[in-house]
């Protein structure tokens, strides 16, 4: 194996593990809790609450920073802990499952206005792929342009935007509709929110963006391309 291999290799790792570990392992080890073992929602959200409760202090007391996706599914879990408790009425059952997405929501948007946008980090492995080069370009742009950073907060917001109309849709829906219907519409109102946040966000943000990133790598190819001298006649 190469040594640019084992470079990109290790970039790969470095920009998917904190997918992995702030996001994979939350969710995972709730739904392994809470199937698998057995465990009551409230028991498995508070265990599985561990992993990112741990990331989002070290950021703070360590780093200096706020692991933003860590505290986002910390944040989410909260929620969930605290909805746990509502029961009785079916309708409010229903309209409570919405509550996770304008968490998730509301925690987007925030970050956007702090200046970090939070789904920054689960768009850019996808376009940098573990290529040095890209993640090059990527610095550079991030620092150098406002069109890619405009376009970087516009991915976050469109995420945003999307879980918070989703989240009003249930809510409408578990009141206004009979509750046999909204039992499996909740599901596909969710899943239409998926897609047409994947359709604009990409129309909007990540196409445009990956198209700066290889025009940045091409330019970049450019410069260092030796010139070569044509012999004098």
């Amino acid at each position: 194996m190469t040594t640019n291999s084992v470079s990109q290799g290790r970039s790969k790792k470095q920009n998917f593990m904190p997918l992995i570990m702030d996001v994979a392992v939350p969710i995972g080890s709730y739904y392994l809790f809470k199937d698998a073992f057995g465990m009551s929602t409230l028991m498995a959200l508070g265990l599985s609450s561990v992993v990112p409760a741990v990331r989002t202090v070290w950021g703070v007391v360590e780093v200096r920073t706020i692991n933003a996706f860590a505290a986002l599914i910390l944040f989410v879990n909260v929620v969930g802990l605290l909805l746990s408790f509502v029961a009785g009425d079916p309708r409010l059952m229903l309209a409570k499952d919405s509550g996770v997405s304008s968490a998730i929501g509301i925690g987007i948007l925030v970050s956007v206005a702090m200046g970090k946008p939070m789904m920054t980090a689960g768009m850019k492995p996808w376009l940098v792929k573990g290529a040095a080069d890209r993640e090059a370009a990527w610095s550079r742009l991030q620092s150098a342009s406002p069109a890619f950073r405009r376009a970087e907060r516009v991915f976050s917001v469109v995420w945003g935007v999307v879980l918070l109309v989703e989240c009003v849709v249930r809510v409408v829906g578990a009141y206004t509709l009979p509750v046999d219907t909204m039992v499996w519409l909740g599901s596909v109102v969710l899943a239409v929110a998926m897609v047409i946040g994947f359709m604009v966000s990409g129309a909007l943000a990540a196409g445009p963006m990956a198209h700066m990133l290889i025009a940045e790598v091409k330019a970049q190819g450019a410069e260092k391309r030796p010139v070569t001298l044509a012999p004098a006649g």
